[in-house]
C-alpha cells in the first residue's frame, strides 16, 4: 500500500489471473498428490504398518497458513526441499494482501499492495521475469500541491530540507536508551510543513499516524528511494508466483494443536489436517484477534508481540478521470502543503491510464474508512476540488474505495510497531516448541509492511523448518 504494503475492499470482483485451486474437501491424497507434484519428488510417502502405541504418519511435513506473499515463499522454499506441504488459505484467491482487481476498471487496479520497493534486491521483483509480466520504474520524488498549484522549486527545496530534518531527528532518537515514538522525536522547527511531513512519515509512510509508531521501528527500516510498479499489477505477480503451489482455497483455519505428541492437528471448515509443523502467515491483527484458537494458548510472549504490530489503516479511494485534469506524469505521486490530518496522496494516471488513486491513511483514514465506501468517495472528490477546482467532480467515470480493516483476513493494511515495541518483530521469529513458525511483512525488522518483506519472511521461516525436520540448511 502507498508506500508499503497496501491492500483492497470486500466483496472484490476476482481477477481471472488468479488461480483457483480445486475446492473439493480436504483429503490425504489431494493434498499428497500436489505437494508430490510441487516437489517433483516424483515418489509421495507410502502408508506405513500401524504400530501399537503410535499415532499415524503426520499427513503432510508442513501445513501453510495463508497464501499471501509470506505463505506462497514458504511454499516453494518447502518444496523445493523436496517436503510434502499444503498450504491452506481462507479466501477464495490466493496474495492475500496483494489482489489486482481487472474488471472495475478497464486496467488493473491493485487494490491491496502496489509498490515494489528497491527493485535491485527486491526479492518478489527478481522473479518477475515471467511472460506477459512487465516490471517497470516509477518516476523519482514527488510534488506538493499548494493550493490550486504545485510548489515551486525554492519551496520544494524547504520541504525537502524539513523532511531531512525530521528524519534525521528520529533516527537520533533511536539510538536513545528508550524507544520514543516517531512524534516525540520530531523538531520544533518544522514550521508550516510539519502537517505535510507529519502525513508523509506517518500515515502514508506507516499507516498510522506518528505518535503510534516507534522511532526504532522507522529507523530501522531500509531506505526505500527507488521504486518500480507492475504493469499487469502486483497482485497478478504474486498469484503467478503460487502457479505451482497446492492451494486449498476458502478454507479458514479455526484451531490448530501444536501439541500432539505426533504432530499438529489442524481443523479447518473442511476437514481436519495433520503435519509435523505449522507456518502462520496471518497478519498480526488476525494473530491477535482469536479467530485461530491454538491449543495449547500460545505463550504471552508471542502474543504480546502481535498486538504491538497490529496493521494501521491504508486504503485507496480508486477514481477513473480522463483528459488528465491534474498535468501530471504516468504514476506521478502528490502530495498537499496540509494544515492537518485530513489529507490525501494522489497516485496520478496510474501505469499511463486515465485511473487516479487517492491513498487515505492513519486514523483519519481508519475513521473515513468505517463510515463506509460512499463517504470515502465523497472525501476524495472534495478534497481533489479543492485542489484542482470543481470541475474535477464532473470528470470521474467510474469509482471505489477499498476498506481492509473491514476485511476479515487481514483486519488492516499492514504493520508498524507500537512505541517500545520494537523487539517484537524478533519475538514472532521464534519458533514456538519447535511447531509452529510465523511469518509474514510484519516478521521482517528492515523490510516490514512490503511485499518483499514479506517474502524474505516467508523463505525465511521455510528455511528453518527445513532445518528443524530435516537438519539440513
Amino acid at each position: 500500500m502507498g508506500a508499503s504494503v497496501t491492500p483492497a475492499p470486500m466483496g472484490s470482483p476476482l481477477s481471472p489471473a488468479f488461480r483457483h485451486a480445486p475446492m473439493n474437501p480436504l483429503s490425504r491424497r489431494s493434498f499428497l498428490t500436489a505437494s508430490a507434484a510441487v516437489a517433483s519428488a516424483g515418489a509421495v510417502a507410502q502408508p506405513r504398518r500401524a504400530v501399537p502405541g503410535r499415532q499415524p504418519s503426520p499427513i503432510v511435513d508442513v501445513v501453510v497458513i495463508g497464501a499471501g506473499a509470506a505463505g506462497i515463499a514458504a511454499a516453494r522454499r518447502l518444496a523445493a526441499a523436496r517436503l510434502q506441504v499444503a498450504v491452506v488459505e481462507a479466501m477464495p484467491r490466493v496474495g492475500g494482501r496483494c489482489i489486482t482487481d481487472t474488471t472495475s476498471f478497464d486496467v488493473p487496479f491493485d487494490r491491496g499492495a502496489h509498490w515494489l520497493h528497491v527493485p535491485e534486491i527486491n526479492p518478489v521483483a527478481k522473479l518477475a521475469a515471467l511472460p506477459g509480466i512487465d516490471i517497470y520504474p516509477a518516476p523519482p520524488g514527488q510534488r506538493i500541491r499548494i493550493g490550486r498549484r504545485y510548489a515551486r522549486e525554492a519551496e520544494m527545496e524547504d520541504y525537502l530540507a524539513a523532511l531531512v530534518r525530521a528524519t534525521t531527528a528520529i533516527g537520533e532518537a533511536a539510538r536513545g536508551r528508550l524507544d520514543v515514538s516517531c512524534a516525540q522525536a520530531l523538531p520544533k522547527d518544522l514550521g508550516e510543513w510539519r502537517s505535510t511531513i507529519e502525513f508523509v512519515l506517518g500515515p502514508f509512510g506507516c499507516a498510522k499516524d506518528l505518535a503510534d509508531v516507534s522511532a526504532m521501528d522507522f529507523a530501522r527500516s531500509s531506505e526505500r528511494d527507488t521504486d518500480a510498479f507492475c504493469r499487469q499489477g502486483l497482485g497478478t505477480l504474486v498469484a503467478r508466483l503460487a502457479t505451482a503451489i497446492p492451494v486449498q482455497l476458502s478454507t479458514r483455519v479455526t484451531r490448530v494443536n501444536y501439541g500432539e505428541r505426533f504432530g499438529c492437528e489442524l481443523l479447518t471448515a473442511k476437514g481436519q489436517l495433520r503435519s509435523r509443523a505449522v507456518i502462520v502467515t496471518v497478519s498480526t491483527s488476525v494473530l491477535a484477534s482469536g479467530r485461530i484458537a491454538f491449543d495449547p494458548d500460545l505463550p504471552k510472549r508471542q502474543l504480546d508481540a502481535a498486538a504491538s504490530l497490529k496493521l494501521g489503516s491504508y486504503d485507496h479511494v480508486a477514481l477513473e478521470i480522463p483528459g488528465n485534469p491534474f498535468d501530471l506524469r504516468a504514476d506521478e505521486l502528490v502530495f498537499e502543503k496540509s494544515s492537518g490530518p485530513r489529507t490525501a496522496a494522489l497516485l496520478g494516471n496510474s501505469g499511463g491510464s486515465t485511473l487516479c488513486i487517492v491513498d487515505v491513511a492513519g486514523s483519519f483514514g481508519r475513521d473515513l474508512a468505517a463510515k463506509g465506501e460512499q463517504e470515502m468517495i465523497a472525501f476524495a472528490l472534495d478534497w481533489l476540488s479543492d485542489l484542482y477546482g470543481a470541475a474535477v467532480k464532473n470528470s470521474v467515470k467510474r469509482r471505489l474505495a477499498t476498506r481492509w480493516n473491514q476485511e476479515p483476513t487481514a483486519l488492516g493494511a499492514f504493520s508498524a510497531a507500537a512505541p517500545g515495541s520494537q523487539g517484537a518483530r524478533r519475538v514472532l521469529m521464534e519458533p514456538v516448541r519447535n511447531r509452529l513458525w510465523f511469518a509474514g511483512e510484519a516478521v521482517h525488522e528492515t523490510l516490514w509492511g512490503t511485499v518483499g518483506g514479506a517474502w524474505e519472511s516467508g523463505e525465511r521461516a521455510a528455511a528453518a523448518v527445513v532445518r528443524s525436520l530435516t537438519g539440513r540448511g
